[in-house]
C-alpha cells in the first residue's frame, strides 16, 4: 500500500483512524507501578522541523508531522534522549488520560479525548516499563512550549522522514538475537524504544500494515 497524501488535513486524519480501527492491538500484562503511556501526536510541521539535514521549504509548514521531544539533560533517567510526551500512569488513570496529561505538562499542548484516534501495541522497555502508545490528532496551527524541567526542545518531524528508503536502520546486537532498531531523521537518528513506536506508526497508520515491533532491541544506553 502506498502512503497517503501527507498534508495535515481531515483526509489524513480519516486515513489514520481507519487503519487503527482495523488494527488488532496487543497489550502486555503489567502492574500499575510499571505502566506508562505516550502521546504519538500528529500535527503540522509549522516551524518545528529544525534539525540538521532537514531541508526547509515553506510548503512544509502545512505538511503532517509527529511531535517529539528531546528530554532534559538534567533528568535522572533517559536524559537527552528522543521521546514522545508521556510518563507513568497515576493511580486511577487510563493510558489516554496519562498521555494527554503528560503532553499538557511537557509541551503545554492540551487536547480533549475526542482527539484520540486509537492505539498501537504496548512496548516493553529494557528499563522496566510497559508503554501504551496513544495516537492523537493535534491538527494544524497548534502551539507548544517546552517545560524546561523535563524537555530540552520540541520538534515536529515531517512524516515523510519516516518513509525514507533507509528507514528503518537495523543493527545486530551482541546481547540479543533481535536487531537494534533506529529511525533516521535528517542527519541524526532516533533509537528504540521511541524508534520502534515511530516505525509501527508508519507501518500501521500510514501504510495500513499489521507490522509488530515488540521484538526489536534497544541500544544499551536506553536500558537505564
Amino acid at each position: 500500500m502506498t502512503a497517503p497524501d501527507l498534508t495535515c488535513n481531515a483526509s489524513l486524519r480519516a486515513h489514520i483512524e481507519k487503519n487503527l480501527t482495523g488494527f488488532q492491538v496487543r497489550r502486555a500484562d503489567v502492574d500499575d507501578a510499571h505502566h506508562a503511556a505516550v502521546a504519538i501526536t500528529v500535527t503540522d510541521v509549522g516551524h518545528g522541523a529544525s534539525l540538521p539535514g532537514l531541508p526547509q521549504h515553506p510548503q512544509w509548514q502545512s505538511a503532517a508531522a509527529l511531535l517529539l521531544t528531546r528530554r532534559s539533560a538534567a533528568l535522572r533517567k533517559h536524559a537527552g534522549q528522543w521521546a514522545f510526551p508521556g510518563g507513568r500512569l497515576d493511580p486511577g488513570e487510563t493510558p489516554v488520560e496519562t498521555a494527554l496529561r503528560e503532553m499538557a505538562e511537557e509541551v503545554s499542548l492540551a487536547l480533549a479525548q475526542d482527539r484520540v484516534l486509537g492505539f498501537l501495541d504496548d512496548f516493553v522497555t529494557r528499563s522496566g516499563f510497559v508503554m501504551t502508545p496513544v495516537v492523537v490528532w493535534g491538527g494544524s496551527r497548534v502551539r507548544t512550549e517546552p517545560n524546561p524541567d523535563e524537555v530540552a526542545s520540541v520538534h515536529r518531524i515531517p512524516l515523510s522522514e519516516f518513509l525514507r528508503d533507509d528507514a528503518p536502520m537495523l543493527e545486530a546486537a551482541d546481547s540479543s538475537e533481535h536487531p537494534v532498531l533506529r529511525m533516521p531523521v535528517g542527519d541524526d537518528h532516533i533509537a528504540a524504544p521511541t524508534a520502534a513506536l515511530i516505525y509501527q506508526f508508519r507501518e500501521v497508520c500510514l501504510l495500513g500494515r499489521g507490522t509488530r515491533v515488540a521484538h526489536f532491541e534497544q541500544p544499551e544506553f536506553a536500558w537505564r
